[in-house]
């Protein structure tokens, strides 16, 4: 377990990696992905960890929630891992991502998986719920790991983003990290030390905008009573790829929800 001091040591590493990342999300977003040489377990993408244990914690609960009859869409797609898993079990997916570089490699590792699409599209954009719902008709939304890393409002437009897509059928999940402390613990947590920092975080650092948690406080204030009826929600473990040991599963704690939108009287 890392000390005060370990972790305090680690303050000038952070902001100078920090100070590399563009300024505008959606340009750090795709220059991330174009710089991405590995995906999967082993691979550059620090979440892209493939987990079956992960998935098993939402299979049950997503099969038994959202309608097959309705596509599904899997909103930050990067490249591809839980679209190509989504469509193992309901027949039209669509993956959307606001950046191309990750379109372009979720498309090129989905090759042979002909029940599922990819689109550039930011899902906070303030046209987005209407375009898909145009596009689509109703849909089940998945979302794993974006909103921890956007700001309030983007958080409150995708959500309602959200709320347009999956109509009177549809359901949405959500499952984010909620990590319980402070950034620079979360950093040593992944396996941060004042001597070394494990690639994948290197590059999440120096590239991506600061991430934060979202738990059951933060999935209220965006995803509002009025609008929304709550299903089911608890902890979940998100996993990643392994930093400390290649042999270990790394896992952070997270958060997951199930929602129906609520329809107007």
């Amino acid at each position: 377990m890392s000390t005060l001091w370990d972790r305090m040591l680690l303050v000038p590493t952070v902001v100078r990696l920090a100070s590399r990342a563009p300024k505008d999300p959606n340009t750090a977003w795709d220059r991330y992905w174009n710089g991405i040489h590995t995906t999967g377990g082993a691979g550059d993408v620090l979440w892209d960890s493939g987990s079956a244990a992960e998935r098993g914690q939402y299979k049950d609960l997503i099969v038994a929630h959202f309608d097959p009859a309705l596509p599904v869409i899997d909103v930050g797609c990067g490249n591809g891992t839980h679209t190509r898993w989504l469509a193992e079990l309901f027949p039209r997916v669509m993956g959307i991502d606001v950046s191309a570089g990750a379109v372009a490699r979720a498309a090129g590792e989905s090759e042979d998986i002909h029940n599922a699409e990819f689109m550039v599209l930011d899902a906070a954009d303030r046209a987005a719920g209407e375009l898909l719902f145009g596009r689509l008709g109703p849909a089940n939304v998945f979302v794993r790991g974006v909103f921890h890393v956007l700001k309030p409002d983007k958080q409150a437009a995708m959500a309602a983003n959200i709320r347009t897509v999956v109509g009177s059928k549809g359901r949405a999940f959500i499952a984010e990290t909620n990590f319980p402390g402070n950034s620079l613990e979360y950093l040593a947590e992944l396996g941060a030390t004042r001597g070394s920092m494990p690639r994948q975080l290197q590059r999440a650092l120096e590239n991506l905008p600061r991430p934060g948690r979202f738990g059951a406080q933060e999935r209220h204030a965006v995803f509002p009573d009025a609008d929304w009826q709550l299903i089911d929600d608890g902890p979940v473990s998100i996993e990643v790829v392994p930093m400390k040991s290649k042999a270990v599963p790394q896992r952070v704690p997270g958060y997951f929800a199930l929602m129906a939108g609520i329809q107007e009287r």
